[in-house]
């Protein structure tokens, strides 16, 4: 297993230019996290709040030993924005102004400053969650006004398709939209399937689940 994870870790990195590998936890065992953690990879991230929560009461000493970011990549239900902001350094999915609300909320009562990525939904899915591009910069002006957020980031998950260049023209006008909003530190695409095609296109975040785990 350790093996096979450091030789993958390795691949992605060669193909990666720099951007930062994301590993996608949801399903792994903790042997299998603790293998990511030492082989390298300085970010892991979860998509439900309650396995988040099984893993991190075991993990989260090895990360804060290892300088380790933990990341929410799912959607968030409002009522467990509080669980989210006690455990995440960086929650990738606000998609609504009324979500960064709660989460600025939740943050001032624990005297943090919760980074946040906003999630767009590029392809415009009505079963995806996430905001319309056009929705974007209407809000971002008021999201930053909101004190106990920091917003460095967007995030995105496009339509699904097995061929990886399919995704293209999702990820050009991600990174439209990222050039356009200012100071934003991370764009946030690219998994398993498409990663390359997303690096391309100016992704400096990938988010890989079964490229790490899988053989």
């Amino acid at each position: 297993l350790k093996e096979m994870i450091i030789q993958n870790i390795k691949r992605i990195k060669k193909d990666c230019n720099k951007a930062i590998i994301v590993a996608v936890t949801k399903n792994r065992s903790i042997p299998e996290i603790i293998e990511a953690v030492e082989s390298g990879v300085k970010v892991i991230a979860e998509n439900r709040i309650q396995e988040a929560e099984n893993k991190y009461s075991i993990l989260k000493d090895l990360l804060k030993e290892k300088k380790v970011s933990f990341h929410f990549i799912g959607h968030l239900q409002s009522n467990k924005a509080k669980k989210a902001v006690e455990m995440f350094d960086v929650i990738q999915s606000v998609d609504s102004l009324k979500l960064a609300n709660i989460v600025n909320k939740r943050a001032r009562e624990i005297n943090k400053v919760q980074e946040i990525f906003l999630q767009i939904n590029i392809g415009r899915e009505k079963q995806k969650y996430g905001l319309y591009p056009e929705q974007v910069f209407k809000i971002v002006d008021e999201i930053r006004g909101l004190s106990n957020l920091n917003l460095t980031g967007l995030m995105c998950i496009p339509p699904y398709s097995e061929t990886p260049e399919y995704s293209r023209i999702y990820f050009k006008e991600m990174k439209n939209i990222f050039d356009k909003i200012n100071s934003l530190k991370y764009l946030s695409m690219g998994m398993t399937n498409d990663y390359k095609v997303a690096i391309e296109e100016g992704s400096n975040m990938i988010r890989i689940g079964r490229g790490i785990f899988e053989g």
